[in-house]
């Protein structure tokens, strides 16, 4: 109910901006963590040109996300947030209609600009619209896309049983409503004249060192945040010897986002700076990989429920610190980016950010999965060579913070004042 009563105190606008993250995510979820299955056990393709249509779709969206911030800065939000929607709709309708490679690969392809389209411009549009409530309004965003990334895998492991196809109709149906949803209900705002050339907005951007050095701050908290898919998981799996604790790691943090993000963005807005609570987040994140380093490398077997429960718990402590402190950070980020420059730049400087995470996220990934390779090989009696991807993961969330801190200190990052509605609550 509360959740609701802060929803209901948006405009219209940002209240429709919310359902549709809801619809995007339960759309994006129902089909895309099966699409690897579908390609290699339905379509019988081998695991590189499988690697190569996922890969294709992942490029094609963290490649693009800065012409689809400038285009919401030159085209305006509302029409990039359609024509994204629009665009998606058509990819994965192809992933029902098509077999073959060619069409495959034109969904990816499609799927990833739609998505490097509608999220720097759904961002922006919201921050727009907020005004001085942005931190409130992107913790309900967060909980709208955690409730459907929750409720996109439930629904598409249910469409699973009438087959693949099914479950991309599905998909690309939400979209297409989502589509008509926004062309009928979500007002247009005004475009600001263009000074330059689009170069110019992303000289200005990038030329930005306080942004920039922001934006490189922030890798750990991608980086860190990827590891809800990667290594906590896969810790899960390793304490406990069932390949279902991982759904585990996933359970915690969408209940823990859907019951608190909302209550700690208002406990926490008004009391300090953004930055402030920024750098706690990050600090809070990196601590998460301390737990489980109480069971990394432990390779007996599990000789009774009770031992998995006691060998997963940490992991699972460390999966709730986690959400913690992205649920504690992301808002206030989302709240700081617009202060970096222009306000007719916005969604340019959403673009350059989430093109700076999406290359974090992967290059994290890549070295978290070599620590991981390291910390196998080093055998059952290599117990501190198997707290080195956890360890890893713990110097980056303090290296972060440190980082962020330190820009604060040097009074290089946008000072956000409280909103008097928030200071009263």
């Amino acid at each position: 109910m509360r959740i609701w009563h802060e929803v209901r105190g948006f405009p219209l606008a940002t209240r429709l901006l919310l359902v549709n993250q809801l619809g995007v995510n339960t759309g994006f979820y129902l089909l895309i963590p099966y699409l690897a299955t579908h390609l290699g056990d339905d379509l019988g393709m081998s695991a590189a040109v499988v690697g190569v249509v996922l890969g294709v779709r992942n490029l094609s969206q963290q490649g693009l996300f800065l012409i689809g911030g400038s285009a919401a800065d030159r085209l305006g939000a509302r029409g990039v947030i359609i024509a994204g929607c629009a665009i998606r709709t058509v990819g994965f309708a192809l992933f029902a209609l098509g077999d073959g490679l060619p069409v495959l690969l034109a969904a990816s392809v499609l799927s990833g600009v739609a998505g490097a389209l509608f999220n720097p411009a759904v961002r922006t549009y919201l921050a727009q619209e907020a005004g001085e409530r942005k931190a409130e309004a992107f913790a309900l965003f967060n909980v709208f896309a955690t409730t459907g990334a929750l409720v996109g895998p439930l629904l598409g492991s249910v469409l699973l049983l009438v087959d693949f196809r099914a479950s991309a109709l599905t998909a690309a149906g939400i979209f297409a409503l989502l589509t008509v949803a926004q062309a009928l209900v979500l007002p247009p705002r005004d475009v600001p004249p263009a000074t330059g050339s689009v170069a110019s907005d992303w000289r200005e951007a990038v030329g930005n060192r306080a942004f920039l050095a922001f934006a490189l701050a922030m890798v750990g908290m991608f980086t860190l945040e990827s590891q809800l898919y990667l290594l906590l998981p896969d810790g899960a799996r390793q304490a406990t010897g069932w390949d279902g604790a991982a759904g585990l790691v996933f359970v915690v943090g969408t209940v823990a986002g859907i019951a608190l993000q909302l209550r700690i963005t208002r406990v926490l807005k008004g009391r300090g700076s953004s930055v402030r609570w920024i750098a706690a987040g990050l600090v809070l994140m990196g601590a998460a990989f301390a737990p489980p380093m109480l069971v990394a490398g432990a390779d007996a077997p599990v000789s009774s429920t009770p031992e998995a429960v006691l060998r997963v718990l940490p992991v699972l402590a460390g999966a709730l610190l986690l959400h913690l402190g992205v649920m504690t950070a992301q808002p206030f980020v989302m709240e700081l980016i617009p202060g970096f420059g222009r306000p007719a730049l916005t969604g340019t400087y959403f673009g350059v950010f989430y093109a700076v995470s999406g290359v974090a996220a992967a290059v994290g990934n890549a070295a978290v999965g070599r620590a991981m390779d390291v910390a196998r090989r080093g055998g059952a009696d290599g117990t501190a060579v198997a707290l080195l991807p956890w360890a890893c993961c713990l110097a980056t969330g303090l290296v972060s913070a440190g980082a962020v801190a330190w820009l604060h200190r040097a009074g290089t990052l946008p000072v956000i004042r409280p909103a008097p509605a928030a200071v009263a609550a």
